[in-house]
């Protein structure tokens, strides 16, 4: 899990204007409710179920401002890379049935595209909705998608696959999973709801109707937007402050690292980028047998606020030459944070954009938790893989993950207005 840091986190937006008062004789209505709620702090109190009030906490967030962020379908890029870590996701993999082709795909690919415009501006599928999400606004929903290495071969287009995604290379502490791992087509899917995730989820697979078939599908979750003070820096499940390096779109440099180039080939990829996926399982009952100190020791970084151990503040500058008393250095030399530093690994970067996951407590009583780790970068092979191979001789984190499925991915740039996702491709 490289350390570079989430884009920054969003400021929760303006809330919306309020609605006309509940008609006459209607009662009060779930939305009054909330509002007295949120104004009040209503509680309910211990002598048979009693209700009383107590003073609101400052500065609260209206639940309004969570439902009315929205991204946009159309763009120079596809949605979802760029755009804050959202409260939850959704990622899937498909495999195109047996005897569907380019022209398939293409219909596909128009379906999903129409489908993801339609709700990303909070409005419905247009066509056998399910209501889900009936009562929210967009919730920052995103939805992104993608072509694995496979997709090609089924499709005829060989010629048209791109050199930068040919397969990964074998890692030593890789425990893959066959069965959730690659896939001929990609799909991401964020929003600050979860039944608007989900509403979009099951929208994107009842429109793969018979030319694709679910190969994976995995749910994770950040934290929601508003929940701190203030907006910081993303924590995972280790608790650590997790992301403090990730390039930023203010970068002179960021499309440069992010996006393939609009002069890049194959054509089609213009101002498109590369998402490897990496399903990493914590090993958190070992990761919490450490001491704090031993855990900041592993990472490189402060538990309570993810400055370097070598002092400072968060973004301050890690100083891997400071050495302590005994003449060792306060970073390890194992540490996560100084292996994965760009300029340890010849300006190597990526742009993540994870999710945490939680499927539950095995049989054994160990909790299946850790990261969807999906990092974005205009070539993979110096972007996810030198930092990878560096990690892989190393790192100190290493012996509490367990790398459990992967994928690589191309994204192809945003679609234009009338146009739908790979078209260019599909039909060039």
């Amino acid at each position: 899990m490289p350390d570079q840091s989430l884009p920054e986190a969003r400021t929760p937006a303006a809330p919306a204007a309020p609605e006309p008062a509940d008609a006459p004789g209607r009662g009060v209505s779930r939305r009054a409710l909330l509002g007295t709620a949120g104004a009040t702090g209503l509680v309910l109190g211990a002598a048979g179920g009693a209700v009383g009030y107590t003073a609101a906490p400052a500065q609260a967030t209206p639940l309004t401002s969570v439902g009315s962020g929205r991204a946009m379908f159309h763009g120079k890029h596809q949605p979802g890379i760029t755009e804050g870590l959202q409260a939850r996701g959704h990622l899937v993999a498909f495999d195109l049935t047996p005897g569907a082709g380019r022209r398939e795909a293409a219909a596909l690919l128009r379906r999903w595209s129409g489908t993801a415009e339609r709700l990303m501006a909070g409005e419905t599928t247009g066509h056998d909705d399910t209501g889900v999400a009936r009562d929210a606004g967009p919730s920052s929903l995103t939805v992104t998608f993608g072509f694995g290495h496979s997709f090609f071969g089924r499709t005829g287009l060989e010629k048209q696959r791109p050199g930068a995604l040919d397969p990964l290379p074998d890692f030593s502490g890789d425990r893959l999973d066959k069965r959730r791992s690659d896939g001929d087509l990609w799909v991401q899917i964020g929003a600050d709801d979860a039944l608007v995730a989900f509403h979009a989820l099951r929208a994107i697979q009842k429109d793969a109707g018979s030319a694709a078939r679910v190969r994976w599908q995995m749910n994770g979750f950040n934290r929601t937007p508003g929940a701190t003070a203030h907006p910081m820096t993303a924590r995972n499940l280790m608790g650590q402050v997790d992301g403090t390096r990730n390039p930023k779109p203010s970068d002179a440099d960021f499309d440069r690292r992010i996006f393939v180039p609009p002069s890049g080939e194959p054509a089609w990829m213009a101002n498109g980028s590369y998402a490897v996926v990496r399903r990493i399982r914590m090993l958190l009952d070992d990761w919490e047998k450490l001491s704090r100190p031993a855990q900041e020791a592993v990472i490189g970084r402060r538990k309570a606020d993810g400055a370097p151990l070598s002092g400072g503040g968060e973004t301050t500058p890690m100083d891997l030459e400071k050495a302590d008393a005994k003449g060792e250095y306060v970073v390890p030399l194992n540490a996560h944070a100084r292996i994965t530093r760009p300029d340890r690994n010849g300006g190597a970067a990526m742009l993540r954009r994870p999710f945490s996951y939680h499927d539950g407590i095995d049989a054994d009583g160990t909790p299946d938790a850790g990261l969807l780790f999906v990092c974005w970068q205009a070539d993979p092979l110096r972007g996810f893989v030198p930092v990878q191979r560096k990690l892989d001789r190393g790192d100190a984190l290493s012996t509490y993950i367990r790398h459990e499925a992967s994928g690589l991915f191309a994204v192809p740039g945003g679609a234009a207005d009338g146009e739908y996702v790979g078209q260019r491709l599909l039909e060039g």
